[in-house]
């Protein structure tokens, strides 16, 4: 677990990354400890503790995924963000920021000395405030995003008590200041940071959940026990348009947990395309390979080559005028078959490339088979090259040649590569069934 952030940590070792981490990277991270050290997700105990490192997290995000922050931080660290040694001090992360997201969902920081309060609690600011969205992966199919999909989902949520209206408290019941903070909703803690080193900090206070009022006992809401909220089960839907890709956010607004005095959060869902077995998308295009015997590369053909992502067979009718051929890589285009353009009737294109597969060894029965394929093929009119000396060799076939593959680097593998100069060949026609 890492601890809180101090000068003397590492923001690093607070995500557990590594410094040559994406922002992606450090943005998974800090959701991943964000939703593990979120004060609602622990026990009660465990809140302290939860809410020091949900904040070593936030700091550690902020610095960490600006381009400026964090190049100040990997040549001075933390010293550079401490005003009193010459930091940046006020452009760093706002503290109420930070608590507003931390205790959002314990009723808050409101009127606690120090800390400028938050709104709708006595000595607080009068500004709206929202509690902390909940953030997590969706995974999606290709053929869900190309279709598009709706799908109905149960989630369980934290909502205000309607007994007591989120008071906590049987009607006319009177909170009294909390006796272990004194009414400031947070206490003063020493931390070990390191062998030596320790720290002070501030952390909510576990009794009343930093709110400085606790309610007695017999005169708590029966039905929530003084926890404001209660649990409850309701059906969410997920709506995810045609065309939509990879890292998109999909927002279900103020369904995450409720807190008194508060706009509730959002759920975000964001988008995890899966890999295709057929399909390789990019933006709005697809690519898949053409699988075409040597028959079908020398002289054409007319059939279903593949089956697309709502299930249609697309039919290629590819004809050779003039002894035309298709080759190794060579690629198809065929127009308005890539993916869907949200907000329009568009498409993407999908792109084919060939591969030819060669017929298996033997297929040639005998020799009046061989010279008929000769008598068909187009001959080699090149003049054979003269030489003084001239040797005949044997070459042993090699069986297990299909193993090694040009570019491979054996020795026994070819180097060519295929080239497409056949860029007047007529383009094929696709049709559907």
């Amino acid at each position: 677990m890492p601890p809180p952030v101090d000068e003397e940590i590492d923001l690093y070792e607070v995500l557990e990354i590594e410094k040559g981490a994406s922002k992606i990277e450090i943005k998974k991270a800090y959701h991943k400890a964000a939703l593990a050290h979120h004060p609602d997700k622990v026990a009660e105990d465990d809140r302290a503790e939860a809410e020091t490192r949900f904040k070593a997290a936030k700091q550690a995000y902020e610095i960490l995924s600006d381009d400026d922050k964090r190049h100040m931080y990997d040549t001075h660290g933390m010293a550079a963000f401490d005003p009193s040694r010459g930091g940046m001090g006020g452009e760093g992360p706002d503290i109420d920021d930070i608590f507003a997201q931390m205790f959002g969902g314990m009723g808050g920081f409101g009127g606690m000395p120090g800390m400028g309060g938050m709104g709708g609690m006595p000595g607080g600011r009068n500004v709206p405030r929202k509690g902390r969205s909940v953030e997590q992966e969706y995974e999606v199919s290709l053929e869900e995003l190309y279709k598009g999909k709706t799908t109905k989902f149960s989630s369980t949520k934290n909502i205000i008590c309607n007994m007591c209206k989120g008071s906590g408290g049987k009607q006319g019941a009177k909170s009294n200041s909390c006796a272990v903070c004194n009414g400031r909703g947070a206490k003063q803690v020493l931390r070990q940071v390191g062998p030596g080193l320790v720290t002070q900090e501030t952390v909510p206070c576990g009794n009343c959940s930093g709110s400085g009022q606790v309610i007695p006992e017999k005169h708590r809401c029966k039905k929530c026990k003084g926890k404001k909220v209660v649990e409850t089960r309701n059906v969410l839907e997920l709506y995810i348009p045609r065309g939509a890709r990879q890292g998109e956010r999909i927002v279900l607004a103020g369904e995450a947990d409720q807190v008194p005095d508060q706009e509730p959060g959002d759920i975000i869902f964001t988008l995890t395309e899966t890999p295709h077995d057929v399909f390789e998308r990019a933006g709005a295009d697809l690519r898949a390979e053409l699988k075409v015997s040597l028959v079908e590369a020398l002289t054409g053909f007319n059939r279903v080559v593949i089956t697309h992502l709502d299930g249609r067979g697309l039919k290629l009718n590819v004809q050779q005028p003039d002894g035309n051929v298709l080759r190794p890589g060579q690629i198809l285009k065929i127009e308005g078959e890539g993916m869907p353009i949200k907000r329009s009737d568009a498409r993407g294109d999908l792109y084919l490339v060939v591969d030819v597969e060669f017929p298996e060894d033997g297929w040639l029965k005998n020799d009046a088979a061989v010279q008929k394929l000769r008598d068909a093929l187009p001959q080699d009119d090149k003049p054979e090259e003269k030489h003084e000396e001239v040797e005949e060799v044997d070459v042993e076939w090699d069986a297990d040649m299909e193993d090694y593959g040009a570019g491979s680097g054996d020795p026994r593998a070819g180097g060519a590569e295929w080239e497409d100069d056949d860029e007047e060949a007529e383009g094929p026609q696709c049709a559907t069934q």
